[in-house]
């Protein structure tokens, strides 16, 4: 049965990865402008990253440290919530999780837990919200130990680099039924077009995912052609830095 993450949205799926934040309008990745610049774009999802301050605060943020960002070499982990929020204001200002989650009660969120000590918390706030609410994470691990804290509200959720290893071994060895078994519980398969020399995305992972009523979601795909095509092949939404373009380029 579809979660309903995945209901009552356009298809194919458009996912502002880290929101939607262009250069030229300064406003920084993950920030709380550069989701507002999503929602006014129409896009229905925005992808984002959750790590956790000094001061046990869940904010959205891809690094761990906030050098790239901010210029500030310290990790994340060891500044507390009123420092970050002065680092960001300049910057498209701050996202909590649960300020973003109460300020865009409409915008369904696609969640990787960047780090363990802020699973459980990420859980516990999405509880409340769990019908438009994706966790995943590289970790499975974390994505479960995510899970779990949320209790029986269960957000959708997409796999870990272990089980999408094991998922692509599956395919490449034409070992359906395992490949099935990895399948279930999963309502997204959120991966790249290839990792390295070795190509993630093929017609019969796609010809499964589908078998299993599991949507397959391409990162990070930002040139129109290219979505397209992957239209075509039969993928069920890209995450994009360009959200805008990808909402024109689908509809279109």
């Amino acid at each position: 049965m579809t979660h309903p993450y995945l209901r009552g949205t356009a298809h194919p799926r458009v996912l502002a990865h880290r929101g939607l934040a262009v250069p030229e309008d300064d406003v920084a990745e993950n920030s709380f402008g550069a989701i507002a610049a999503a929602h006014a774009a129409g896009a229905a999802y925005v992808e984002s990253d959750c790590h956790l301050t000094s001061d046990g605060h869940v904010v959205l943020f891809h690094d761990d440290t906030l050098d790239r960002v901010t210029g500030d070499p310290r990790p994340i982990a060891e500044v507390t919530l009123r420092e970050l929020e002065r680092l960001m204001e300049e910057r498209g200002g701050l996202a909590t999780l649960d300020q973003a989650l109460e300020a865009f009660p409409r915008t369904r969120f696609n969640l990787d837990v960047k780090v363990p000590t802020a699973a459980g918390r990420v859980g516990r706030a999405v509880a409340a919200h769990a019908d438009r609410v994706l966790i995943t994470s590289f970790s499975d691990e974390r994505r479960l130990a995510a899970l779990h804290a949320a209790g029986p509200s269960r957000p959708a959720t997409s796999p870990g680099s272990r089980t999408i290893a094991r998922l692509v071994a599956a395919v490449a060895m034409r070992l359906r039924p395992a490949g099935m078994r990895l399948l279930r519980g999963l309502d997204a398969l959120q991966i790249p077009e290839r990792h390295g020399a070795i190509r993630v995305l093929t017609p019969r992972l796609i010809d499964w995912a589908h078998a299993s009523d599991v949507e397959v979601h391409v990162w990070t795909v930002n040139d129109p052609k290219r979505m397209l095509e992957l239209v075509e092949l039969g993928v069920d939404g890209v995450v994009t830095d360009r959200a805008d373009v990808a909402i024109e380029t689908l509809t279109r």
